[in-house]
């Protein structure tokens, strides 16, 4: 395996992993993305890029070949979707429709027909990489509005607790908790999520005692 590591320039390009077989395609493509300032790293197979990821080394993107022999560039394609969450360029030395559907089916950013050099790789490089920190941040986006919406229940239930033990309003039960909240310095969400905790800790007791 060869490796060209280069100290990673200011304007945070990504860190790149090539996968291909042959090794001329690697060395041209990996000495020509290090002159231009990217960090790079390579394997000549699925499985060794594998052990690469497995010790921990990920690659922001990777750009892989589709025709390898043993396991094709396809196959490790879905492993980085499925398994790894890591975006990925596919190359192929086939204007092949089929092979063009499996890689969209497989979550490509992008997808180049060889030959290709390394002046036409670097803007596929760089749209597939703004499209992955946009994805990204949906991604992100949807997880904090799952979180909120998930805390939003919980207070919900925790006020509901509060009005049937303390016999009040839903907005004094509602200030009743963030009062003890803020007096205990925590989040309101946590402590809905532990009064409702103790809610059910308390209806199993009771349960058991019948």
């Amino acid at each position: 395996m060869m490796k060209a590591n280069f100290y990673k320039t200011a304007s945070c390009k990504p860190t790149l992993l090539l996968v291909d077989d042959d090794r001329l395609v690697l060395t041209t493509f990996a000495q020509g993305l290090a002159g231009a300032g990217y960090q790079v790293n390579t394997a000549e197979s699925a499985d060794e890029s594998e052990k690469i990821l497995d010790k921990g080394d990920r690659p922001d993107l990777v750009i892989l070949d589709v025709q390898m022999p043993e396991r094709s560039g396809l196959d490790l394609a879905e492993r980085l979707n499925s398994s790894y969450c890591i975006p990925f360029i596919l190359l192929t030395a086939y204007n092949d429709e089929a092979i063009v559907e499996k890689a969209a089916a497989s979550g490509a950013l992008g997808y180049l027909v060889k030959p290709i050099d390394v002046p036409q790789l670097i803007p596929a490089i760089e749209a597939s990489w703004a499209r992955a920190k946009e994805i990204q941040e949906l991604r992100d986006t949807g997880n904090h509005l799952q979180t909120a919406l998930a805390a939003e229940r919980d207070v919900s239930i925790a006020v509901g607790i509060t009005m049937v033990q303390y016999h009040v309003d839903r907005r004094n039960a509602f200030e009743m908790l963030r009062k003890s909240a803020r007096d205990q310095r925590r989040r309101l969400s946590e402590l809905a999520l532990e009064v409702i905790k103790a809610s059910e800790t308390l209806n199993l007791a009771n349960k058991g005692n019948k």
